[in-house]
């Protein structure tokens, strides 16, 4: 069984999702967040074969949706994320849920991608069983997912600088480069600026996040 882990930050009003202000104020961009992370949560949730952990920055009890997101997160295991840097949290990340999961593969997703579905987290989880590593390419030169056969492997995120137009080439170097097999995920838009919320919004009109993108001003 796969451990499903998502790398998620609290959403509170002047911390989360900043880039969509304006037109969103604080308090709808940290929404916008919450309803992502719930959505996210929920597709986790759905997969089969998998066990949700979330490695957790900040204070749920002062986000946005706090009882809801309370609920989600009390679902799956939660462990504090740990290190100097995101790169090194991430990479810690990984180490921490496979103690927490020993003998499984991990699969990581972040909070800004709420068009997942439990499909395609199912296929990826699928075909992380049948190779070293599988890498989700994000629209922004990022990457929206990675996993490894063997999470001693997720040690080398710890040198790859985040939030690059690079930073995706860079990660699918290192796999290649470390004699990794890789198998390439669908590319998908993460949720950075308003633009791409309405845009993802489209793809899944009945979701928490697309009501909560629609309660924006244009």
């Amino acid at each position: 069984m796969t451990a499903l882990l998502v790398v998620a930050k609290a959403p509170v009003a002047g911390l989360a999702k900043t880039r969509l202000c304006p037109p969103a104020t604080p308090e709808q961009a940290a929404g916008i967040a919450a309803a992502s992370l719930l959505d996210t949560l929920d597709a986790v949730r759905a997969t089969p074969a998998a066990r949700a952990v979330v490695a957790l920055t900040g204070d749920v009890d002062l986000a946005a949706r706090a009882p809801e997101l309370r609920d989600a997160l009390a679902a799956g295991r939660v462990l504090p994320q740990r290190g100097d840097g995101f790169p090194q949290r991430l990479a810690l990340a990984h180490a921490d849920t496979a103690a927490a999961r020993p003998g499984a593969p991990v699969l990581q997703i972040g909070m800004d991608t709420p068009q997942v579905t439990a499909a395609l987290l199912g296929d990826a989880c699928g075909r992380l069983a049948a190779t070293d590593a599988v890498y989700g390419p994000a629209t922004d030169g990022g990457w929206w997912a990675i996993g490894f056969r063997d999470p001693r492997a997720a040690a080398l995120l710890a040198d790859i600088p985040t939030s690059r137009p690079d930073t995706g080439r860079r990660t699918l170097n290192a796999l290649r480069g470390a004699g990794l097999r890789v198998v390439e995920l669908p590319e998908l838009t993460d949720v950075d600026t308003m633009p791409d919320a309405r845009a993802v919004a489209e793809l899944v009109p009945r979701g928490r996040f697309a009501a909560a993108v629609a309660g924006c001003p244009r």
